[in-house]
């Protein structure tokens, strides 16, 4: 199976988020990627759950605005600078990849996410699903931030 390496830099809708969070990298990428966690510290996440051990090709189901979004696990390293995890797949008629990195600044981690959707929904409603896009990251990095400060 060949996975994306990245996100759709041609998707209709691509979002860029970046976050200072000061605490340690490892306790960020933990808080992150412990999936079954999320529903602890993101109100929007209702359920989480991963099946299997958190490598390319796992799947994630998970629970967020009354949708129901199946994830699969394109890479992941938390080996070599800086850590990442990409992940994706349809949901509700759209194609979203999702990117994450953590990188080390002084005492401070910063936290990049890119996220591109693309598919008929993305074009019938642009504008108002880039600004649900965007609204939901900057939630999403607020409530890493929050969490692991």
């Amino acid at each position: 199976m060949t996975y994306p390496t990245t996100v759709d830099e041609n998707a209709p809708v691509i979002a860029d988020h970046t976050i200072r969070i000061s605490a340690p990298l490892e306790r960020v990428w933990q808080l992150h990627t412990g999936i079954r966690f999320w529903p602890v510290w993101q109100s929007a996440i209702t359920e989480a759950r991963l099946d299997g051990p958190l490598a390319p090709g796992a799947t994630f189901h998970w629970e967020t605005a009354g949708l129901s979004i199946d994830s699969t696990v394109y890479a992941v390293d938390s080996v070599d600078a800086p850590y990442r995890i990409l992940w994706g797949g349809p949901a509700h008629g759209i194609t979203g990849v999702h990117e994450w990195t953590f990188t080390e600044d002084g005492d401070d981690v910063v936290v990049r996410t890119r996220e591109s959707w693309a598919g008929a929904p993305i074009d019938a409603d642009r504008d108002n699903l880039a600004a649900a896009l965007d609204d939901s990251l900057v939630t999403w990095l607020e409530a890493l931030k929050k969490a692991a400060e």
